[in-house]
């Protein structure tokens, strides 16, 4: 199974180098958000203070924005036949879908670098150590291998791959915005706040935040609550229970329809 997921990995990257346009949403609309939150909005929400508080955010936002990667992948696959000819060779039928999962991990540590260069370009910096800051993107990237698993379920249930295109992103974005990945959470209203406190994106993005030691700007509210105080162990409960569910129910979908 290790071997053929490699295999499989290996492929999808191929792919990517062969059509380099693949890599403009996981590395030029990261950039856009980066410039346009902290250069337009920024002055009026903290300025350099804000610009230090939003990268953790933004890392957060990318790797969930990356896995309609996996999402049009998987569609795109099926519809051209390709998971048919994979069915009749003698290799492991979870290695089809982890190799889409590691091949969009790899995209996603590509994503990330360019994002921490711009970003200090822009004014942010690590303030927590070496150790610190790799388990803080060690956090980033478990949530991002959770969310190709959610991808892979989305594409293979969608039935074209411009289905796939617009259901891998229309439900991303309120769970993006509705969390404190760009502003605080103390500002929202009642049940909006609420939602925010235990979303998965907003205990990333908080975790990413300690342990980089990112402060927010004086104006914004200090989190307060049981996701806020343990937000390191409670992202990792978070994409351990994504993975949990989608890992069974994306498997159990490609053998539906791998059988067909």
């Amino acid at each position: 199974m290790f071997r053929d997921s490699a295999i499989v990995a290996y492929r999808n990257l191929l792919t990517i180098l062969r059509v380099p346009t693949l890599l403009v949403t996981a590395t030029i609309q990261p950039l856009m958000f980066v410039f346009l939150f902290a250069y337009i909005f920024g002055a009026s929400l903290g300025g350099g203070q804000y610009r230090e508080f939003l990268l953790a955010g933004i890392f957060t936002q990318t790797v969930a924005f990356n896995a309609a990667f996996t999402t049009v992948g998987l569609a795109n696959d099926l519809q051209k036949g390709i998971i048919d000819r994979m069915r009749t060779l003698p290799m492991s039928r979870l290695a089809v879908l982890m190799g889409r999962t590691l091949s969009d991990l790899v995209v996603n540590v590509l994503s990330l670098a360019v994002m921490v260069g711009c970003g200090y370009l822009v004014g942010w910096h690590i303030n927590g150590g070496f150790v610190r800051a790799v388990a803080a993107f060690g956090v980033i990237l478990l949530f991002a291998f959770a969310m190709s698993w959610v991808g892979a379920l989305t594409g293979l249930v969608s039935p074209s791959v411009e289905v796939a295109q617009s259901a891998g992103l229309i439900w991303m974005f309120p769970l993006t915005f509705i969390s404190s990945a760009f502003i605080s959470a103390e500002t929202l209203p009642g049940p909006l706040r609420t939602v925010a406190e235990w979303n998965p994106i907003t205990a990333v993005t908080a975790a990413s935040r300690k342990l980089f030691e990112n402060s927010a700007p004086p104006s914004f509210g200090t989190p307060h609550g049981w996701p806020a105080d343990h937000c390191v162990g409670y992202a990792i409960v978070c994409s351990l229970v994504i993975l949990l569910v989608a890992m069974p129910l994306a498997l159990m979908r490609y053998r539906k329809v791998a059988s067909h």
